[in-house]
């Protein structure tokens, strides 16, 4: 009786060709798609490739909700951007299909848990860190780091030619060789033309969340985004599951352009990589949610949160998603969350993001005390600065005398 194996699969070049490959060393293959709510991808026709090609099974697995509710919002409310900029569209899913994956084989009996992330790129760091924090005990094949795998698929071409040769249908073609990737939180493409940085990657793809800026509306979109204690819960003050508010930003916020980036950025395994990213819906969540942190959390707090946001960015795009300094930061990020309820009013334009208004039951904006025009000063007296500015200063005009500056 042949070993079976659970294969992290997406119907895509290098999946589709994994599975005749481990069909040819004689495991039984049993395909698992993860769906996170792919937006340009046939899900049946997907499963029924695989079955074709001679897979032993091959199911999907709706996780939408679950990508939303447990993995992305968690992020949202740390705010967390790598590198500034990259909302971790990818890097986020990468964790619950481990744990999916690892799910069937316990299912399927599988020995092995197989994916086709590259020995070159972060999703291989995702999926096995994510895996062996769950099963310590997991085998793992990944064909990419390889000899025997890398000498017969030196690159894309050879792979295309397979597939061709084997009659196996793959988005990727010769004309656009490039990788995408995507779930509802984003897609992302890499490699092909791609590769030089100074090629123009918005013409040269086929974009599947956002129309251009260019193409947008001439009027500006409006939306109210609703939260309670840090989570979107409602859009124009319709209640909403965590992947229906997703869903409903995408919409909007891809008809106007919102969402696109182009990035070089620093891969954990060291070296530089080109993407280009879009993910209209998270990044009107994060523009309405900090908007919504400014008007309800203090200064301290809001500050250490933002300190500690490009550490959470890190572990979560490096792959360490399992662990206790994880655990340990989302309990802090859900205390620290409670009072940001509230409405946000969001304008959206030609690829653009403006606040318009927010509210909030627990703001902590206070109209009198910050007003420039006259008014009580029982809470905040002016001339209490003069005392406050003169003990700030005491180690400046000490050090100014000791060591003066020329100016």
């Amino acid at each position: 009786m042949a070993d079976s194996v659970v294969l992290a699969y997406s119907g895509g070049l290098d999946t589709s060709v994994l599975v005749g490959w481990l069909m040819d060393r004689g495991y039984d293959v049993h395909c698992l798609y993860v769906d996170l709510g792919q937006p340009c991808e046939d899900i049946e026709a997907i499963l029924k490739k695989a079955l074709d090609i001679g897979a032993k099974s091959s199911i999907a697995v709706d996780v939408q909700e679950e990508l939303c509710r447990d993995f992305a919002f968690p992020v949202l409310q740390w705010q967390a951007k790598y590198e500034n900029i990259y909302l971790l569209g990818t890097s986020i899913a990468r964790p619950l299909i481990s744990k999916i994956a690892l799910q069937r084989a316990r299912e399927v009996g599988a020995v092995a848990y197989v994916h086709g992330a590259t020995g070159k790129g972060n999703d291989q760091c995702r999926f096995q860190l994510a895996a062996e924090a769950l099963d310590p005990k997991v085998k793992i094949i990944a064909p990419w780091r390889m000899d025997e795998f890398r000498s017969q698929f030196p690159g894309r071409k050879e792979m295309l030619e397979y597939c061709a040769e084997k009659n196996i249908p793959v988005k990727a073609t010769a004309s656009k060789p490039y990788s995408s990737d995507e779930n509802c939180l984003h897609i992302s493409y890499e490699a092909g033309d791609l590769e030089d940085p100074n090629v123009d990657g918005f013409p040269i793809i086929d974009f599947g969340m956002t129309v251009s800026a260019q193409e947008a509306p001439d009027q500006e979109a409006t939306v109210k985004v609703g939260f309670e204690s840090g989570i979107p819960v409602s859009i124009n003050g319709e209640k909403k599951n965590a992947f229906e508010v997703v869903d409903a930003l995408n919409k909007l916020g891809g008809a106007n352009g919102v969402g696109r980036i182009d990035i070089v950025e620093n891969r954990f395994v060291g070296m530089k990589s080109r993407g280009v990213y879009e993910a209209p819906g998270m990044t009107c969540l994060y523009a309405a949610h900090q908007a919504l942190e400014q008007l309800t959390v203090d200064r301290d707090a809001i500050h250490l949160r933002d300190r500690l946001s490009p550490e959470v960015a890190e572990m979560v795009y490096n792959g360490f998603w399992y662990c206790a300094k994880m655990d340990a930061l989302m309990a802090f990020i859900q205390q620290l969350q409670q009072p940001v309820t509230g409405e946000v009013t969001l304008g959206l334009y030609k690829g653009n993001v403006r606040i318009i208004g927010r509210t909030s039951p627990n703001s902590l904006y206070d109209e009198a005390i910050a007003s420039m025009e006259a008014a009580d000063e029982a809470d905040y007296n002016q001339n209490d600065a003069e005392g406050f500015l003169r003990i700030l200063g005491v180690p400046l005009r000490v050090q100014g005398k000791a060591r003066p500056r020329q100016f």
